[in-house]
């Protein structure tokens, strides 16, 4: 987007400050003090871009853009519908959203409107347009931002009608739909599709396939909302490339799909450093960037960060000294091509007032936090070569959306938490300390290209699933499954005739049952002699302990307590050219550490160093044509040594001959 420069910069609301024009001129200087290059506007500036309906006032605006551009700083412009002004939800009352109680709710926060409402549908297109014909050519103008942190659901008849026709669509007969979703279970057969209400608080909750389709449904009516914006800016003459942010691991959207309708992904990231164990935390946020960048497999952009502490979680912590600069490298280590705070000037009032900033309410550049804003955009502007480089993946995660919904609503065998992220945490950890890169993928995505597949807790087995890592294994490629995968289809409905459907063979097992452990019971895992891994150590486990019966596979370690001591708890089975392998229990962080090592070992999906990573660092590599940057971060507790790879070595930023200090970052660059 910006040749040979790394986006830097922070989302910005200068409507705040139209009668402080100093403050708005301090502000440029300030930005420029700081290294940034790029803000973004518009965002939530409805209400001051059109303050009655119909009288559109974008010079404020054009002046702010004009004199960024000027003084060297790009704009990300943002359509306003995030926040709709007062005047359209007291005019338009449809606009505003009704709840799972079945109740309009009244004009306040964000995000409060419906997406199916045809009023707010024609009031959006309209301002996009003007938006588009004004900034559409400006060059300082770079990329459209779409809304804001897209979220949240309505069910007003609106909606409800929308549903219903969706539905429909899905399953052509009321005949189908019912054998789908089982609805004679509990006399909930329906006679036509005007029969079916969304999920109610005060309604149907526990129909599990209503349940689903109701949350794709959102999906798609949120999709359909972002391309009828992104249709408005294009017909108003707008051709920049378009992004919306996205939230960690949001549960509302399945933003593999909508990731499909904008050329950008982007991403808002507020971890709770310092909260607990800094490295757990870095793995976390870590394994976010690699979701984003899996969405597109392109650079992405990290379009809020806080550049200290936040006003809304429950303890806002500040940053250490240093934690700012290793967050932001952090997003470029893993494909960003900019790294963006929220927010650029402190506001003096309302929600977001003591909500970090670069520059806060004393609106100085001597503070602790500008000083190392400063000193952050000085290091990107010294590793702008990383443009154009990109993360590649040999070892894949399997995280789909749906199967989670579907896994999560059920009930039974743990209704008190499956603990499936800190699963996925488990593996992403595992491969990660092994330097080896990682994408996550869903159900619907290609293999092509991976040598090992990890697939923890799959619940939902979608059409054509088991048929592709069928393939994949037979191909050459490792998979590892795990305990309550493959137990039911894309409509909640539970497999006949055994699970994990459709790989028993593949697996060389069935599960027979499943065990659902209190919080403080424990079971373990212990190593069968001369087990082709070589593991040799016991490991504890818990939550859930599947059952198996082999029916090909070897056993690698058994459990050792309940009755189902001895029983089979990791195997492995050859399929093909290839090798699964499958985890039956929940287990400790430290198994899947020595179980995923000797893995990526087996199937050499990690570069080759002088040495191994020590706990603490995370590495990163990026590719060109002409070769790879290794990028190492230390998030440990102390000063670590760090391996390189062997050969000849450019330094591009860092000293990698001394000891890695906290947050600190060193890159190295290898020709091919």
């Amino acid at each position: 987007m910006l040749n040979n420069r790394l986006l830097y910069g922070g989302d910005y609301n200068p409507e705040q400050w139209l009668d402080r024009p100093d403050i708005l001129e301090e502000d440029i200087r300030m930005l420029r003090k700081a290294g940034c290059n790029t803000v973004t506007l518009g965002i939530f500036s409805w209400a001051a871009l059109e303050p009655q309906e119909g009288d559109f006032r974008f010079q404020w605006l054009e002046n702010i853009v004009d004199r960024l551009y000027k003084n060297g700083i790009y704009t990300i412009m943002g359509t306003p519908s995030g926040a709709r002004p007062k005047w359209l939800a007291d005019k338009y009352p449809e606009v505003l959203r009704v709840d799972e109680t079945g109740h309009r709710q009244m004009f306040g926060f964000r995000h409060n409107h419906c997406y199916t409402s045809p009023v707010y549908r024609e009031k959006t297109a309209l301002i996009n347009k003007k938006l588009a014909k004004s900034f559409g050519n400006h060059p300082g103008v770079i990329l459209w931002h779409i809304s804001n942190e897209l979220g949240g659901e309505c069910r007003c008849p609106l909606c409800q009608d929308a549903f219903r026709r969706w539905l429909k669509e899905r399953y052509r007969t009321i005949d189908e739909l019912n054998r789908r979703w089982c609805t004679t279970f509990w006399s909930h057969t329906y006679q036509s599709f005007e029969q079916i209400e969304a999920p109610f608080t005060i309604g149907e909750t526990q129909l599990h396939a209503l349940n689903l389709d109701w949350k794709r449904f959102v999906t798609h009516q949120t999709r359909d909302f972002l391309r009828h914006e992104i249709d408005a800016l294009r017909e108003g003459g707008a051709k920049q490339p378009t992004t919306t942010n996205l939230m960690h691991y949001f549960q509302g959207l399945d933003y593999f799909k909508l990731a499909k309708d904008i050329d950008i992904v982007s991403w808002d990231t507020y971890p709770t450093w310092h909260k607990e164990e800094v490295l757990h935390t870095a793995y976390d946020n870590g394994m976010c960037h690699d979701l984003m960048r899996s969405l597109k497999k392109k650079p992405y952009l990290q379009m809020e960060s806080c550049p200290t502490s936040t006003n809304w979680q429950s303890v806002s912590k500040l940053k250490k000294p240093g934690m700012l600069f290793a967050q932001m490298m952090q997003a470029i280590a893993h494909g960003a091509e900019g790294a963006m705070y929220f927010q650029v000037r402190q506001s003096r009032g309302a929600s977001e007032k003591f909500h970090g900033a670069v520059i806060d309410h004393y609106g100085g550049s001597d503070t602790r936090v500008f000083k190392e804003v400063k000193e952050t955009g000085e290091v990107l502007g010294k590793i702008g070569e990383l443009l154009g480089s990109k993360v590649k993946s040999s070892v894949a995660i399997l995280y789909d959306w749906e199967s989670q919904w579907a896994m999560e609503d059920s009930q039974g065998p743990r209704n008190k938490g499956l603990h499936y992220m800190e699963v996925l945490l488990k593996f992403y950890r595992g491969f990660r300390r092994m330097g080896a890169n990682v994408d996550l993928v869903d159900e619907e995505a290609s293999l092509d290209g991976y040598r090992l597949l990890a697939c923890p807790m799959v619940y939902m087995f979608k059409e054509g699933f088991a048929e592709k890592v069928r393939s994949f294994t037979e191909n050459g490629g490792t998979v590892i499954f795990t305990y309550w995968s493959g137990i039911v289809d894309d409509t909640d409905r539970c497999y006949l005739g055994g699970v994990p459907y459709g790989l028993q063979d593949v697996l060389g097992l069935r599960s027979t049952e499943i065990d659902g452990l209190y919080d403080d019971e424990e079971n373990s895992f212990i190593p069968v002699k001369e087990n082709a891994l070589g593991m040799q150590k016991t490991y504890g486990c818990r939550y859930l302990c599947d059952l198996v019966q082999l029916h090909g596979a070897s056993a690698m370690m058994t459990y050792g307590a309940d009755f189902y001591a001895g029983y089979p708890a990791v195997t492995v089975n050859s399929f093909g050219k290839g090798e699964a392998w499958y985890v039956a229990a929940d287990a400790d962080s430290d198994f899947y550490d020595d179980f995923l090592e000797k893995l990526v070992i087996r199937t050499k999906t990690a570069p080759i160093l002088q040495g191994s990573i020590p706990d603490g660092i995370e590495m990163t590599t990026r590719e060109t044509e002409k070769g790879c940057y290794y990028i190492y971060q230390n998030f440990g507790t102390t000063a670590l040594q760090i391996p390189m790879p062997e050969g000849e070595l450019r330094t591009v930023y860092g000293n990698p001959s001394e000891k890695l200090p906290v947050y600190g970052m060193v890159i190295v660059f290898q020709e091919k």
